[in-house]
């Protein structure tokens, strides 16, 4: 499999997914404005969104979106390892994060990394950000992770979310259960790696 990434963009979350499963894997590296990689070959032709992340497949095939990409990485190990087994209520709850993480926190912060937009609606994105983190710190309470004891493609998915927050001075001073969960994902060798390959390791 081969990975196109942009570093400390939302396609840490399979690289992460894809460093914790031990599975094979092959970094792409994506020059986002432009659209090429590093050879300068097109990335639209790859992925036409023009987006990270894009998983190219071992029989060809192009796999897009992250929340898709990383069940379909811990489908692949199995055995509950980075989700719980499909049909389980355990599964759909997993998907309920990362659709939250996604349309909800994702979304929010696409706003703030464009440069023309205003101090006074970075405010109401960011109003709106922290009202969605004091809700996964309300539910972090008294957990490892969100899903319980158990690390999940999920904690990956927000642990970049909250490295973002860095990026854009958000205040998380009050949100302590995120600050330990965000450590605590930071300490696990794999992701390191992950942030490593990618020359983030000291801004995480």
């Amino acid at each position: 499999m081969k990975l196109y990434y942009s570093p400390g963009a939302c396609s840490l979350s399979p690289h992460i997914a894809l460093s914790e499963s031990g599975l094979p894997f092959e970094l792409v590296k994506v020059d986002i404005r432009a659209k090429k990689l590093e050879n300068g070959d097109d990335y639209t032709q790859i992925n036409p969104k023009g987006s990270v992340p894009a998983l190219g497949l071992d029989d060809g095939g192009v796999l897009t979106e992250g929340p898709a990409i990383v069940q379909m990485i811990a489908d692949k190990v199995g055995g509950g390892k980075l989700a719980p087994e499909n049909g389980t209520a355990e599964r759909y709850r997993l998907q309920e994060w990362l659709n939250f993480i996604s349309t909800d926190l994702h979304k929010s912060f696409g706003p703030l990394f464009s440069p023309v937009l205003g101090d006074e609606a970075k405010t109401f994105f960011k109003d709106r950000i922290a009202k969605y983190f004091a809700y996964a710190d309300k539910q972090l309470a008294g957990k490892d992770y969100l899903m319980g004891s158990q690390f999940t493609v999920a904690d990956g998915y927000l642990f970049v979310i909250l490295t973002w927050a860095d990026r854009m001075k958000i205040d998380m001073s009050t949100f302590a259960n995120l600050a330990a969960f965000k450590a605590r994902v930071a300490a696990r060798p794999k992701v390191q790696d992950a942030l490593r390959s990618e020359g983030l390791l000291q801004k995480a």
